[in-house]
């Protein structure tokens, strides 16, 4: 451990780490070895910046803000799915070995960048906001009480960490096609929350279609998606189990049943 001069002439420690960075593309690839000198306050993509800056200036990452708010620079660091911003070389110490892989659970493009684009397509699967019939825009009124509940959800910051934890998207590749995740269960339980949403009135039930269109019953409530959100949203808690007791209220209630099979002989 050495101790150098800051920039500001304030004093900062300094010593060497050791890094394992997953090198490759979508045809192969491996861990390559790293020693890069880390500065008291750095974080992990810090790291990164100085390793392409003097030893891989071809190594691929996707960032942006640096301040934990873009989600771009999601990445494995250890093996658990983490923002490289958000992750202090404090919380290792000097003799760790620090092993940064992409995101397990999306394709590869190069080096620490996966494509992505699984969540794109599953967020366009989503029916939008339903406006209320009569109301024109910006004549919208809740009250704060009414929004609570789903105003938890908006804080997301599309990381898509929970996506990556999520071990039914993360270990099966085929239950891609019919499951949203986590991000996108989410979403509807946050539109099915929402005071004005109308989408009963116009003939979408979005409890059904979590569970028949977006796999809400692939949900076994493990909460390793609540244990990654950089924004601490109770994934599981506020959204997922609501969510899915809502479903479960709508298919099996006697009289919910009983005044489809009315509406149904009617029609």
């Amino acid at each position: 451990m050495t101790t150098t001069t800051g920039p500001h002439g304030a004093a900062s420690a300094k010593y060497v780490a050791d890094f394992r960075i997953w090198r490759g593309s979508s045809e192969g690839g491996g861990l390559e070895d790293f020693k890069v000198a880390v500065n008291e306050g750095e974080v992990v993509l810090d790291i990164i910046h100085r390793l392409q800056a003097t030893q891989a200036p071809d190594l691929a990452v996707r960032w942006n803000c640096k301040a934990g708010k873009c989600g771009s620079c999601s990445a494995e660091i250890n093996g658990r799915p983490r923002l490289l911003c958000m992750t202090r070389m404090s919380t290792f110490t000097p003799t760790d070995t620090i092993t940064v892989t992409p995101l397990r659970a999306f394709p590869v493009v190069r080096d620490l960048v996966t494509d992505v684009s699984f969540n794109y397509t599953k967020a366009r699967e989503v029916p939008a906001f339903v406006p209320p019939e009569g109301v024109a825009a910006g004549e919208y009124r809740m009250q704060q009480v009414d929004v609570e509940r789903s105003q938890e959800f908006r804080k997301c910051i599309e990381c898509f960490l929970c996506q990556d934890t999520c071990h039914v998207v993360r270990d099966h590749e085929e239950n891609k096609t019919s499951f949203a995740g986590p991000r996108f269960l989410m979403r509807v339980a946050e539109l099915d929350m929402h005071p004005l949403d109308a989408a009963d009135e116009a003939g979408l039930d979005r409890k059904r279609s979590a569970q028949e269109e977006h796999g809400l019953g692939f949900c076994n409530i493990t909460k390793c998606c609540t244990e990654v959100c950089p924004e601490h949203i109770r994934i599981t808690d506020n959204a997922l189990i609501p969510l899915k007791e809502r479903a479960v209220d709508r298919k099996y209630d006697p009289l919910v049943w009983l005044g489809n099979k009315i509406r149904r002989r009617t029609e």
